[in-house]
């Protein structure tokens, strides 16, 4: 009996974990929904430094990283992780503003993709590999198919995809270097570095009650709420399954910018999507299994 109920508590667990997890991906779908919104008022430089500053204040609140000040061979690995991860925001952002959000995902999750490649020791996976090129190709602006995306939208998340590459790298490093409090010198880094770009582009309403108020939504949205159920999940989850779960960030994003932003995709467009969506979860669990 105590191992059925330990076997039900497991299975339990792992349930609330998955449900955490598909939340924490539609909340950050969800805020930058929100975002996309924001741009007519503001625009998409001022509302990423709302985002940035916003976020890193709530961080500053809750996990006061001063008590723990990083050494100084610590600093040049969280500086670099913070200028990718203000960076990363601000051109995906960028992309946002004449790409429907599931493209926009689907062309930036080439980053972490290529990152999970690098690590790859199978053969077979040259064959995600390919899967994943269609998807692209698919998408980019160089054939009949792909010619109705902005090319500059398209350069700003392919952009967006290899600050996430850093991002992932860097982050890593930086938290083997100072551990959890790494990632709130990371966000204030990036606040530092994007804001002032950011409001100095951006409209001058960027600071009105409204424009703040959003602005707060999205930085919950898109990160205090999120991260937070992440960090649950992956607690509860392998490296695997977490992994192969955020693969379907993709598809979700086509989903959100259809039911939120009204975002028509063509069919050949969802099939990208759908690719780069299966390319990644062959990748991510090939990866595991070296482990």
């Amino acid at each position: 009996m105590l191992v059925v109920s330990s076997a039900a508590a497991a299975s339990g667990s792992k349930s609330t974990a998955i449900v955490l997890l598909l939340v924490a991906m539609l909340s950050f779908q969800a805020g930058a929904s929100v975002a996309k919104h924001l741009f007519a008022t503001i625009g998409a430089p001022a509302t990423t430094a709302l985002r940035l500053t916003l976020s890193a204040l709530v961080i500053v609140v809750l996990q006061q990283p001063w008590r723990t000040l990083p050494s100084r061979q610590a600093w040049p690995v969280i500086l670099v992780y913070g200028i990718a991860l203000g960076t990363m925001n601000f051109v995906f952002y960028m992309a946002l503003r004449t790409v429907p959000l599931g493209i926009a995902v689907a062309l930036e999750f080439m980053g972490p993709l290529a990152v999970s490649l690098a690590a790859s020791r199978h053969r077979s996976d040259v064959l995600w590999v390919a899967l994943a090129a269609v998807g692209v190709l698919l998408l980019l602006p160089v054939t009949p198919l792909g010619s109705t995306v902005d090319p500059v939208g398209v350069l700003f998340a392919l952009a967006a995809g290899a600050c996430w590459a850093t991002y992932i790298v860097f982050g890593k490093r930086a938290g083997q270097a100072h551990g959890t409090a790494a990632s709130a010198w990371g966000m204030l880094t990036a606040a530092l570095v994007v804001a002032p770009v950011g409001f100095s582009l951006g409209d001058s309403g960027a600071l009105a009650p409204r424009s703040l108020a959003l602005g707060f939504v999205v930085a919950v949205l898109s990160s205090a709420f999120p991260y937070t159920l992440e960090m649950v999940a992956l607690r509860r989850l392998t490296t695997r399954a977490f992994g192969t779960l955020m693969s379907l960030d993709p598809a979700l994003a086509a989903l959100a910018g259809w039911a939120l932003l009204r975002e028509q995709l063509t069919i050949t467009q969802w099939l990208a999507v759908i690719s780069i969506t299966m390319a990644s979860i062959g990748i991510m669990r090939s990866e595991q299994r070296q482990d």
